[in-house]
C-alpha cells in the first residue's frame, strides 16, 4: 500500500479548493519594526508586516528583551520539566500572580499556548460539573470548539452575539443543570465586540458560568490592558477569562484567570496541564515584563487605537472595500480564494507588504479577506503606501471597490 499517496492527495485537495498555503520565510529586525527580511527564492528582501499579532509591538521592548536575556543567563533556557517535574520555575510563579491581579482574579494558571489553554481548560472544567451543558457562540476559535467536542458534554450553538437565541437555548435548559456558556470578547476576524453584560445578566438569570477568551483584547483595552472586560467593567461578572501572551504581550503562552478553587482543579485534572514541560523562565519574565509595563503605559493603546481609525479612513477613502469594525482589526474583503492568495503575493512581491490571506476554514467561502492589523508603529508614510499599493492590485485584478466608490463611479 502506498501510504504516501494518501498525504499528496489530501495536499491536492486542498490546492484544488485554493485554500493550500505556503508560509512566508521571515525575519523580524529587533528595533525596527514593523519592518523585517522575507527570505525570497531569489535572495533577503525587507518588507513591511502589516498582519503580526504582536498587535504592539511588545516583542522588541527593551524592557521585554532585558528580562529575556537577564534571566537566560541566570537561569539557562528551558524550564527542565513539567510543572510537577521541577518545572515550577520562581518567575512562572510570578507571572501567573500577576496575570490574577491583571484580571481582579484569585488566581491564575499558565499554558504553554493560548490555543492549549482553551484545548485543556473548557474540557476539564466541563467534565468537572455534573451533566455540564455547553453553550457557544457560532464563531468561537477553533480551540474553544476543540475543547468542547473533547469534554464530551452536550452542547448547543447560539447564533453570533444573539442574546434572543442564547436566552432561548438558556430558558430550554433544566435549571438545575450546570450550564457554561463560553464567547469571546473580540472576534479576530470581522473585529467586532460581544455583548458582554447582557451576556453576564442571561448567565445570571438562568444560573450558568461565564468563559470569555479574551487573547486579541488582553493589553490592548482597558486602563491596564485587562481586555474588553475591563474596558466594560466586567471582569468581576465573569467565572473565566482566558487570554494568552503571544499577541499584545508579544511573548508565548496562554493562560486562564478564575476563582482559586476552580483555577486548582484545573491544574490538578488536566492533561494539558499535567503532561506538557513548562514555559521556559525567560519567557515568563519577559511576558511578565510586557504585562507590567501595560498595565501602566496607555501610550502603546492610544497611538494603536489612533492608526487602526486612520488605516481604516485611508483605506475607505480609496475605495477599498474595509469591512465594519469597532475595533483595532481592519479587514478588507476580497471574496475569491484564488484572488485573495494572488493579490497577498502581488503585495509580497511588487510592494514589499506582507499580509496573510484569509480563506475557509478560519472564514466561510464565498468571505475570503486580507486581515490587517496596523500597530503604534505605522506610521502615516506606511499607511499610505499601503493604501497605494491595494489600490493597484485592486485595480489589477479587477476586484469589486467599497459601495461608496462604485456610487461615486
Amino acid at each position: 500500500m502506498d501510504y504516501n499517496a494518501f498525504f499528496v492527495s489530501a495536499l491536492d485537495q486542498l490546492r484544488h479548493e485554493r485554500r493550500y498555503r505556503v508560509f512566508a520565510d521571515l525575519e523580524r529586525i529587533a528595533g525596527r519594526f514593523p519592518h523585517a527580511y522575507w527570505h525570497a527564492p531569489e535572495g533577503k528582501r525587507e518588507v513591511v508586516i502589516w498582519c503580526s499579532n504582536d498587535y504592539l509591538g511588545m516583542a522588541q521592548h527593551p524592557q521585554v528583551i532585558g528580562a529575556m536575556v537577564d534571566v537566560a543567563a541566570r537561569m539557562g533556557t528551558g524550564a527542565g520539566g513539567t510543572r510537577n517535574i521541577a518545572g515550577t520555575n520562581h518567575p512562572l510563579v510570578e507571572l501567573e500572580r500577576e496575570l490574577a491581579d491583571l484580571h481582579g482574579k484569585e488566581a491564575a494558571l499558565v499554558f504553554t499556548s493560548g490555543y492549549v489553554s482553551n484545548q485543556t481548560g473548557i474540557p476539564t472544567i466541563a467534565k468537572l460539573l455534573p451533566n455540564c451543558l455547553i453553550l457557544s457562540d457560532a464563531l468561537n476559535h477553533n480551540s474553544m470548539i476543540e475543547g468542547v467536542r473533547q469534554s464530551g458534554c452536550d452542547k448547543v450553538i447560539w447564533r453570533h452575539n444573539d442574546l434572543g437565541h442564547l436566552e432561548e437555548l438558556l430558558k430550554a435548559a433544566d435549571p438545575d443543570r450546570p450550564k457554561i456558556i463560553l464567547f469571546e470578547s473580540l472576534y479576530s476576524m470581522d473585529g467586532d465586540v460581544a455583548p458582554l453584560h447582557a451576556i453576564c445578566d442571561l448567565a445570571d438569570k438562568y444560573n450558568a458560568m461565564t468563559y470569555v477568551d479574551e487573547v486579541h483584547a488582553v493589553g490592548m483595552y482597558g486602563p491596564r490592558g485587562g481586555g474588553v472586560t475591563e474596558r466594560d467593567k466586567a471582569a468581576h461578572r465573569i467565572n473565566v477569562i482566558e487570554g494568552t501572551l503571544a499577541k499584545a504581550f508579544g511573548c508565548l503562552g496562554g493562560y486562564i484567570a478564575g476563582s482559586a478553587a476552580m483555577i486548582d482543579a484545573v491544574r490538578s485534572y488536566a492533561p494539558g496541564f499535567i503532561f506538557t514541560t513548562a514555559l521556559p523562565p525567560a519567557i515568563c519574565a519577559a511576558a511578565t515584563a510586557a504585562i507590567r509595563h501595560l498595565k501602566t503605559s496607555q501610550w502603546e493603546r492610544d497611538r494603536h487605537q489612533d492608526r487602526a481609525a486612520r488605516v481604516k479612513a485611508v483605506l475607505t477613502a480609496a475605495g477599498l472595500p474595509v469591512m465594519p469594525s469597532d475595533t483595532h482589526i481592519v479587514p478588507v474583503l476580497v471574496a475569491d480564494p484564488e484572488k485573495v492568495k494572488i493579490a497577498t503575493d502581488m503585495l509580497l512581491e511588487d510592494h514589499g507588504i506582507y499580509i496573510q490571506p484569509i480563506n475557509y476554514p478560519t472564514v466561510p467561502r464565498g468571505l475570503e479577506r486580507l486581515r490587517i492589523t496596523p500597530s503604534p508603529y505605522h506610521d502615516d508614510v506606511l499607511i499610505d503606501r499601503l493604501a497605494e499599493a491595494l489600490v493597484d492590485v485592486w485595480e489589477r485584478l479587477q476586484l469589486p471597490k467599497n459601495r461608496q466608490a462604485l456610487a461615486a463611479e
